[in-house]
């Protein structure tokens, strides 16, 4: 049975989270993996001058990238999180919008030199209609890049994952997990070259690793 997404009720979800997750005293900051100061930087994107990062939390990397001086737009389903965002990182010049993801792609005519996802909108939307809306979106030459933590052995596809443990309202989402050869995969059906995708081991051995993943398309 495919996953059953409910937007509306998915939003609530991300909205609870925000009030919890988003810190206004943070700085702004660029990593790939959940481990502080651990694995590479910015640099995947290559060289940017403008850039979409799909389902951008806290913002604290979109405001890191604007900091630097790169265009840098950012797209969340939660309108609690991007007010949030929109009024801590104003200075910076980074901008927020509060759409669904797939909705988004489909109706924006911009496009970009890098999309990224950090434990973000790729980890939480369907591939298969995904990746084409993104491949879209892209200039020639530019880069698609995500992070999230890989799949657990034998357990692939769409996972339920319930907000807040095990007790209280049912509020769930889903997440995505495959194994770097079926993201690979994946990617090149939706037109995407120069693949890699790998599993970034923890700084810590018997720790949970990080999958990253980049993607270009041809100029």
């Amino acid at each position: 049975m495919p996953a059953r997404h409910d937007i509306e009720a998915e939003t609530e979800l991300w909205d609870t989270y925000a009030e919890s997750a988003f810190k206004p005293d943070a700085e702004p900051v660029f990593h790939w993996t959940q481990y502080a100061g651990h694995g590479p930087g910015p640099e995947l994107l290559g060289n940017p001058r403008t850039v979409l990062e799909i389902g951008c939390g806290t913002g604290r990397a979109l405001a890191y990238l604007a900091g630097q001086g790169v265009t840098a737009r950012g797209v969340d389903l939660s309108p609690v999180m991007v007010k949030k965002t929109t009024e801590r990182w104003a200075d910076t010049g980074a901008q927020f919008e509060c759409a669904e993801v797939l909705a988004y792609l489909r109706s924006c005519t911009d496009s970009y030199d890098a999309i990224y996802s950090i434990f973000g909108a790729a980890w939480f939307t369907d591939p298969a209609k995904l990746f084409p809306l993104v491949r879209e979106r892209l200039n020639p030459g530019a880069v698609f890049a995500f992070s999230q933590p890989p799949a657990i052995p034998g357990a692939y596809g769409p996972q339920g994952m319930y907000k807040g443990g095990f007790a209280g309202r049912a509020m769930f989402t889903y997440r995505y997990s495959y194994t770097p050869r079926k993201w690979t995969s994946l990617l090149a059906k939706a037109g995407f070259t120069e693949i890699d995708a790998s599993v970034l081991d923890a700084p810590e051995a018997g720790h949970i690793g990080t999958l990253l993943v980049t993607a270009s398309v041809g100029h």
